[in-house]
C-alpha cells in the first residue's frame, strides 16, 4: 500500500493527514509534501498519523528530519498517534521524548 498525504489549513496551523504505509518505498511522497509546506512558509504543523498502518525506520528518520527543519524555521511540529502499535515504536526508540504526541487531532490542535 502506498502512502497518501493530504493537507488542510486550520487557522495558522497546517494538518498533514497521512494514510497507508511509510517506508523506504513511499517516504519520498511525504518528504516532498512537507518540504513544499515549509517552502510556502507553513511551519506550524500537525502530522496526523492515525491512518498509518505501518512505519519503518525510514519513516521515523523522515519525521526526525522534518522536526529539525521545522524548528530551524522557528516553527513547531506535533504528531497524532492513536495506534498503540505505532506508539510502541516511538517509545522503544525514545522518540516520545523528542516529539509532542497526542492521541487525537482535536487534542493536538488545542495545544
Amino acid at each position: 500500500m502506498e502512502v497518501q498525504v493530504t493537507t488542510e489549513d486550520v487557522g495558522a496551523r497546517t494538518v498533514v493527514h497521512v494514510a497507508g504505509e511509510i517506508d523506504v518505498a513511499s517516504a519520498d511522497r511525504l518528504r516532498e509534501s512537507v518540504a513544499q509546506l515549509l517552502s510556502d512558509g507553513r511551519t506550524d504543523l500537525v502530522v496526523d498519523l492515525s491512518a498509518v498502518t505501518f512505519m519503518d525506520s525510514t519513516g521515523l528518520g523522515l519525521l526526525v528530519g522534518t522536526l529539525k527543519r521545522v524548528r530551524l524555521a522557528g516553527g513547531r511540529l506535533v504528531l497524532v498517534v492513536d495506534s498503540e502499535r505505532l506508539l510502541k515504536v516511538f517509545r522503544i526508540t525514545g522518540l516520545t521524548q523528542v516529539f509532542t504526541i497526542h492521541d487525537t487531532l482535536d487534542a493536538a490542535l488545542a495545544t
